[in-house]
């Protein structure tokens, strides 16, 4: 009967915090290797990064300087400045997105600059949809019955989503800037967490860090 009641507590545990995995990908030799690819890292800026998240693993995400060149600089300046290593995804909705780079984990904050918003609304060509796996940049909405002005569409700094279920709606709105290639396994497990009133998790679901990638095999 005891041993009956461990199993259950750890699966409960298991519940609660998402997942009981600790990784995703293996490291040999400063090699990741996530689905049958093989990555390292970079001290150079590239425009291939490792999201790595406490008790999951690791998400490899493409980014697409030629759709949306300021955006995709911003990340990459934050990214070398370490600016999201442990950080939260502080707004969470299963079905939907997940969403961090608020250094108070409030939905209110963010980095000290802001940049101009890379979408069709705001005059910028931007054909990236919001489908499964897509980086887009949040920002500031028109408050409800207000249009846009440029005060919001130009609000983006830090904060980001992912893109968990397609979401085609937020088309020409906001900027997708990248990509997931591997780790779609740890955006569905952070989706799936149970959250309060307000989307945020009820237990942190921490970014270790994010870092610039090369692909292996054109390393060698």
């Amino acid at each position: 009967m005891k041993k009956i009641l461990k199993i259950f507590a750890v699966f409960s545990s298991c519940i609660l915090l998402g997942a009981c995995s600790s990784s995703n990908y293996t490291l040999k030799d400063n090699v990741y290797e996530i689905e049958n690819t093989k990555y390292v890292l970079s001290e150079e800026k590239t425009n291939l990064v490792m999201i790595e998240v406490k008790n999951y693993g690791i998400m490899v995400a493409q980014l697409y300087p030629e759709i949306a060149p300021i955006t995709v600089e911003n990340f990459q300046k934050l990214v070398s400045e370490k600016f999201y290593d442990n950080l939260t995804f502080h707004r969470v909705i299963n079905g939907f997105m997940i969403q961090t780079g608020d250094p108070t984990a409030t939905g209110s904050g963010g980095s000290d600059e802001e940049i101009k918003g890379e979408f069709s609304l705001n005059g910028v060509p931007n054909d990236l949809s919001h489908t499964r796996g897509i980086l887009s940049m949040a920002r500031r909405g028109a408050p409800e019955g207000e249009e846009e002005t440029e005060e919001t569409m130009n609000s983006a700094s830090s904060q980001f989503f992912i893109v968990q279920e397609d979401s085609q709606f937020l088309d020409g709105s906001y900027a997708g800037f990248g990509k997931l290639l591997n780790g779609y396994d740890v955006l569905d497990k952070i989706a799936k967490i149970a959250t309060d009133e307000y989307d945020k998790p009820i237990v942190d679901q921490v970014i270790l860090k994010i870092r610039f990638l090369k692909d292996y095999e054109e390393t060698k």
